[in-house]
């Protein structure tokens, strides 16, 4: 048995002068069809989404726009949360209500990284900086032997 299916999107626009607008003629044309269609038997959701955003570029929408509506797809009042911690943990982001958590994370390693900062300044102190300091360090140690 073999299965042919194919998905189109399609948008059909005129547009009629009203004479007593600022713009000119020139800015619109008076009429648009796009067809957008592609074999669906072996379309998976991620591809049925790219054919979409393509349809809704034709259209003239604008990309933060089109994204912004994906997402909204996801991170609604009507999705359960165990849902969207899915798509977050998926993409590796963090969720609004796990940010004091985070905040309290990079609290810590911040403290941490300060302790190593200090105990390596403490213990081998710093690489000279400019030319010149190089032979004073040399001289400070040759005085105090």
């Amino acid at each position: 048995m073999t299965y042919n299916a194919e998905v189109q999107f399609k948008f059909d626009a005129t547009w009629t002068p009203s004479y007593s607008s600022s713009f000119s003629d020139d800015d619109f044309i008076p009429e648009e069809h796009y067809l957008i269609a592609a074999p669906a038997s072996d379309l998976n959701a991620k591809q049925y989404f790219k054919l979409f955003e393509k349809f809704m570029f034709c259209i003239g929408m604008n990309p933060a726009s089109i994204r912004s509506g994906a997402m909204s797809l996801v991170f609604n009042d009507y999705v359960n949360e165990e849902e969207q911690r899915k798509v977050a943990t998926e993409y590796d982001l963090t969720m609004n209500e796990d940010l004091d958590e985070k905040y309290q994370e990079w609290k810590k390693r911040d403290g941490q990284w300060a302790k190593m900062n200090d105990h390596y300044e403490k213990n081998f102190g710093s690489e000279p900086k400019i030319k010149g300091d190089w032979n004073s360090q040399q001289e400070d140690l040759i005085g105090l032997q």
